[in-house]
Formats: C-alpha cells, sequence, structure tokens
C-alpha cells in the first residue's frame, strides 16, 4: 500500500494529493479543500496562478489538522522568474496561504529566466521557507535544457499524465536520479472515452471500484503522485478510496496497452510561452 512516496531529498510526500486548478475563489475551494481534508487527504495542490492560495490556506486553518499533517505545494507563475521577483512571490504566496513554510515549491511552466527562479527556490529552501522544490510541465527537452545548470536536483516534475499518456520517455531520464512524477489530469481531465475503455470497465467489475479509482490506483502502483481534483463530496471521497485493493502485474501490463504517447498539452509547442505569460496576471488580485 503506497501511501506515501519518498522524494530525493527524503521527504516522504503523500501519494495522492487534492488538485484545485479551475476551482474557484468566491468561497468554493474553500469549501472543496475543507471536504478533501475531511475525507483524509493530506496533500493539497494549488498555485499562484490558480488565484485560490488565500482559500486554500482558510481550510487549511479552518480544520482541525497541525501544520505537519498536511503536505501543501504552490507553484511560481511566469510574470515571477528571474532571483528578485521569485524571492518576492514565494513570500506572496506564504503570507496568501497563512503559512511559515511550503512543504514543495514548483516553477509552474519551463520557460523564461528559468535558473534565476530556481535560485530563489533553491534559496527559499536552504533558508526553511521551503521543504521541497520542484518543476512542472518540463518534458525531455526543456528538462535537458534547464536541469544541468541547477546545483540542487528538483523532487518531482509535474506534467500531465495518465493511462492514455504514460510519459515514458520522461520516466527514463527522471528515474535514475529518483525525480517523481506528480500527475495533473490522472483521470484525462474526465475523458469519457478513458473511462469507457473495456479494460478499464471489467477491472472496475473485479474490483467492485468505479473506473477512476482503477486509474488512479494503476497511477500508484507506477509510483505517480496522483492529484485528482473535484468538487463533488462523493467523488473527493472516492478517489482516495485506492489501497484496498491491488492490481496484478498482468492487469497492469494491460492497461499500460492504452498509452497513446501524448497527452492533450504539449509545452514544447511553438509561441506557447507567450501565450500562456499573457493568460494570467498574478499581480491582479
Amino acid at each position: 500500500m503506497t501511501t506515501t512516496i519518498q522524494l530525493n531529498d527524503g521527504n516522504q510526500i503523500p501519494a495522492i494529493g487534492f488538485g484545485t486548478f479551475q476551482i474557484p475563489n468566491d468561497g468554493s475551494t474553500k469549501t472543496a479543500v475543507s471536504a478533501a481534508l475531511k475525507a483524509g487527504y493530506r496533500h493539497i495542490d494549488t498555485a499562484a496562478a490558480y488565484f485560490n492560495e488565500a482559500e486554500v490556506g482558510q481550510a487549511i486553518a479552518a480544520s482541525e489538522l497541525t501544520r505537519d499533517q498536511v503536505w501543501v505545494t504552490s507553484k511560481l507563475w511566469l510574470q515571477d522568474y528571474g532571483v528578485a521577483a521569485a524571492t518576492k512571490a514565494i513570500d506572496t504566496s506564504l503570507q496568501k496561504l497563512g503559512l511559515d513554510y511550503l512543504d514543495l515549491y514548483l516553477l509552474h511552466q519551463p520557460y523564461g529566466d528559468v535558473p534565476g527562479a530556481w535560485q530563489a527556490l533553491e534559496a527559499a529552501q536552504k533558508a526553511g521557507k521551503i521543504r521541497s522544490i520542484g518543476v512542472s510541465n518540463m518534458t525531455p527537452k526543456s528538462w535537458q535544457q534547464f536541469v544541468p545548470q541547477f546545483d540542487v536536483l528538483p523532487a518531482v516534475n509535474q506534467v500531465e499524465f495518465n493511462p492514455y499518456f504514460q510519459q515514458r520517455p520522461l520516466r527514463d531520464l527522471l528515474a535514475p536520479a529518483k525525480v517523481k512524477i506528480e500527475a495533473w489530469a490522472p483521470l484525462g481531465q474526465g475523458n469519457p472515452q478513458l473511462f469507457k475503455e473495456p479494460v478499464i470497465q471489467q477491472l472496475a467489475a473485479k474490483y467492485q471500484k468505479d473506473a477512476g479509482q482503477i486509474i488512479l490506483r494503476f497511477e500508484n502502483q507506477l509510483g505517480i503522485v496522483a492529484l485528482p481534483k473535484s468538487v463533488h463530496a462523493a467523488r473527493i471521497q472516492s478517489n482516495l478510496n485506492l489501497f484496498d485493493f491491488t492490481l496484478t502485474a498482468t492487469e497492469m501490463a494491460q492497461l499500460q496497452q492504452l498509452d497513446q504517447g501524448h497527452g492533450r498539452h504539449d509545452p514544447d509547442q511553438p509561441g506557447l510561452e507567450n501565450r500562456l505569460l499573457n493568460a494570467f496576471d498574478v499581480h491582479a488580485q
């Protein structure tokens, strides 16, 4: 039963986290995160560009959990890359969350002054403001471009990952350094086609689980940190109920056959950096 996964810096990260992407900051985030904590989640994933860090912090503060019981991740947006801007942004995230430290802080996108931003993360880690540092949306190409310039190796790379996109070249690249993959869109962003795959339906019937639980268990057994997101209490609960069954080696191999080798998001796509930079203004709030 893999409920925590060891990172290359020695920290133990909860294997299932609660994702908050696209949950609005109109009270919905506080409600959803409160429900997740009540259901048993101990890992909450947010970002400056989600505009809901403050509500994540409010939900944690309102829970009866101590700080060391909840793993909190946030991410640095592109506007704040570079040493000085990133240093300030880390403090802003801590302030919004109402926390003294973050368990994990990621570079949200692999563009611009990545080395400068990473320096700020390394310094914040040394200062005790962040326990683990990592990256997000790095492909093998951007990993090889930037990571050789880093003094501290990332602990995680958070990327799109689900049975249709199993990131094999990236996993092969990261495995020797024990860099763990975190899955955003671990359920394929609710892709109905994925949920209806015959092998997933058959396994759901065999284990008396739903399709989502089969998918998340598959990822968990691969050693992937999965970040399912939902605003529905029943789904929030069911996404966590993965640890009372184990897929066999044959079943894992069957699910590995679903890999299409690409996802919906291609970080190497030309022009994407500018589109993303113009998509969010994290200083607007």
